[in-house]
């Protein structure tokens, strides 16, 4: 009974083994525990709501708990900041616009590179722009607004400085000669509340964050970027329909994750983003608020921003567009 029971011993040690690494293999299966989105703006904003839109989605689709932290501040920055500090394990995201290019073509001495310190995960939707007057101004198309810029100064609203909708004003500008006043807010939320509340008088965002105004007549859409007008605001005329060929300021929406990031974890994102915006309540529910879902793995997205660092530079440097610090 004694060389028997020193006979098993080996084969329960082994057997502890096994289930050793059986639980650790278990701990390192991603995701298997709550997965955070930083969104670098205010609460309300258009990034905001597409974060909680798919991260909704996303909690589904992996079995844990999604959480959108929106962490406004500094034309980005802050949020920015507080994902690259984060560990690069796969459950500290950032949702980001176009925004986060252009702050490395805009802003010197950034705490972080734009590009090293981030890697790409999906992206997730990409929109155009519209431009929308407060109810106090008395223009309703874009022949009219210049009309009124030539005759007295117009006030914009922006949700960040450098951010798209600061460079479509500056376009706007340069094409029509209207010299504009620019009030940059932290996220789109704030810029709209001033906008419905006539302490400004124009400015550019996402359809996104202000459908619901333009359908009850609380603000005026004035033209919409892009090449045709969008489902969800068939009234709304184009830029160029509108007498301005050109104006062109289409801008997306993707995940980011901090740079040392396993590419297995981003496969397995991007691979369930897609997914997502593959099913047919996810392109309804993007479409009702003026975005079209805009699928890609870590590598095209790495060259959409790219390319966006290509053309927005040349744009900036020909505009003379800066930031003030």
């Amino acid at each position: 009974m004694k060389r028997r029971s020193l006979a098993l011993a080996p084969a329960l040690l082994l057997g502890g083994q096994f289930t050793w690494l059986a639980d650790a293999a278990a701990q390192t299966v991603y995701p298997n525990r709550p997965i955070r989105i930083i969104t670098p703006y205010a609460s309300g904003s258009s990034v905001d709501a597409v974060a909680r839109i798919v991260g909704t989605k996303l909690s589904e689709a992996v079995g844990q708990p999604v959480l959108v932290e929106p962490r406004p501040g500094a034309n980005t920055i802050i949020g920015s900041e507080a994902m690259v500090k984060s560990a690069p394990d796969g459950y500290t995201l950032l949702l980001i616009s176009t925004t986060h290019v252009l702050n490395g073509l805009l802003i010197p001495n950034l705490p972080y590179d734009t590009a090293r310190d981030f890697a790409p995960v999906a992206t997730i939707a990409s929109s155009e722009l519209i431009l929308v007057a407060s109810p106090k101004v008395t223009a309703t198309n874009v022949k009219e607004l210049v009309a009124l810029g030539k005759s007295r100064q117009l006030s914009y609203a922006t949700s960040s400085a450098g951010g798209p909708t600061h460079l479509a004003a500056e376009l706007f500008s340069s094409m029509t000669g209207v010299k504009l006043t620019h009030i940059p807010y932290k996220g789109s939320g704030p810029a709209v509340t001033d906008l419905l509340g006539g302490h400004v008088d124009i400015g550019w965002t996402s359809p996104l964050a202000v459908i619901p105004h333009i359908n009850s007549g609380r603000l005026k859409a004035i033209a919409i970027s892009g090449d045709s007008r969008v489902p969800s605001l068939p009234n709304v005329p184009t830029f160029t329909e509108s007498g301005l060929p050109g104006f062109e300021m289409r801008f997306w929406y993707g995940l980011l994750a901090p740079a040392a990031t396993p590419r297995e974890v981003l496969n397995r994102l991007s691979a369930e983003v897609a997914k997502i915006l593959a099913t047919a309540d996810m392109k309804d529910k993007l479409a009702a608020q003026g975005a079209d879902p805009f699928i890609s793995n870590p590598d095209q997205f790495g060259a959409v921003m790219r390319a966006d660092n290509a053309r927005y530079g040349k744009v900036i440097r020909e505009a003379g567009i800066k930031v003030a610090q």
